[in-house]
């Protein structure tokens, strides 16, 4: 499912125009990524997902091309977690 056809489910399922639900699909994202990247608390959709930021250590892995050794600054990631009801609607129940 791409972004056009959540927003026309979300529209559908919401009985709202594809314009609201688009401008709600685009906030939401929005509100996760300034929470995320300041980094000191996590946004949690209860039973659903969870988005936190992670701090990636600095590391030595090799290029491929040529194998030699590169250093890898550290850094911060994104770690999403699947929520029990998501789990349970994966497995088909």
């Amino acid at each position: 499912m791409n972004r056009s056809e959540l927003v026309a489910a979300l529209a559908d399922r919401a009985e709202v125009t594809r314009k609201d639900a688009d401008a709600v699909l685009a906030a939401f994202a929005d509100i996760v990524g300034d929470v995320v990247s300041k980094g000191d608390e996590k946004v949690t959709i209860p039973g659903f997902l969870t988005f936190e930021r992670t701090h990636r250590a600095a590391r030595t892995a090799r290029n491929p091309q040529t194998g030699e050794p590169i250093q890898i600054p550290a850094g911060y990631s994104v770690k999403v977690s699947a929520g029990s009801k998501l789990k349970e609607a994966a497995k088909g129940k």
